[in-house]
């Protein structure tokens, strides 16, 4: 199996398992445990992605995210690639109304300081009876629909509250000049057959970057499509 296969099969698995794991990555339930004084699961899923990203960047995107997936999956019905520029900035703008409203959520909470991985969750399982299904199907449909209408991981691109903490956590680890995983180039390799445009699934100018030889970007999800597909081999991964 190679590795784009094995990535597919693994968002497939956490696309699958999201009735499950939904709840460890709300930003509403952050905020209904801050004003009880709770730190959550998926606070301290936010906070794991924040971490660890200071090593492997939005990895996590490319191989692990469901809702990833679930852009995938519409990118099948519409593949065309969304504009970005300034819309891209959009998620960020909605992350720090949703983290001021956090913090201020903790300061003010209503009891002291605690910590319950399994808040409002059925031994562990987010989605445990019918009626949470609604809200299930809604967070399904308001990552669906806009990729099928717009384009490839529109959502990732203009919505995502979880993308921003990942971006951070890079730029904190560039700023400490610790090593973590990125993409390389050797644009002397490059035939400027522009595969690499075409089969990145956040619709990036790869080809560009290539002849640049700077392949750092903060929508870049270090998915390899670039990487595995490329006839030249002329980008590769590297951890510098």
């Amino acid at each position: 199996m190679n590795r784009q296969n094995g990535r597919k099969l693994v968002l497939i698995c956490s696309m699958l398992l999201f009735p499950i794991t939904i709840y460890y990555f709300s930003p509403q339930l952050i905020i209904v445990g801050a004003v009880n004084g709770i730190m959550t699961g998926s606070f301290i899923v936010f906070l794991a992605m924040l971490v660890s990203s200071v090593f492997l960047g939005r990895l996590f995107c490319g191989f692990l995210c469901p809702a990833g997936e679930i852009q995938e999956c519409a990118s099948l019905i519409n593949d065309k690639h969304p504009k970005q520029g300034w819309r891209n900035k959009i998620k960020y703008v909605i992350w720090l109304v949703w983290v001021i409203s956090v913090i201020a959520c903790f300061i003010f909470r209503k009891h002291e300081l605690r910590l319950n991985f399994f808040y409002q969750t059925d031994h562990g399982v987010s989605i445990a009876n019918i009626y949470d299904y609604l809200t299930y199907y809604g967070v399904v449909f308001l990552i669906f629909i806009p990729s099928v209408v717009f384009g490839k991981r529109i959502f990732c691109h203009y919505f995502c509250w979880m993308a921003p903490f990942m971006v951070i956590g890079t730029k904190i680890g560039n700023l400490l000049h610790i090593k973590r995983l990125r993409l390389h180039a050797d644009k002397n390799a490059c035939v400027n057959c522009h595969k690499c445009n075409k089969l990145c699934p956040m619709s990036l100018n790869v080809s560009e970057k290539v002849q640049k030889e700077a392949m750092d970007d903060n929508e870049c999800i270090l998915c390899g499509a670039c990487v595995d597909n490329c006839p030249r081999k002329a980008i590769f991964y590297h951890v510098r």
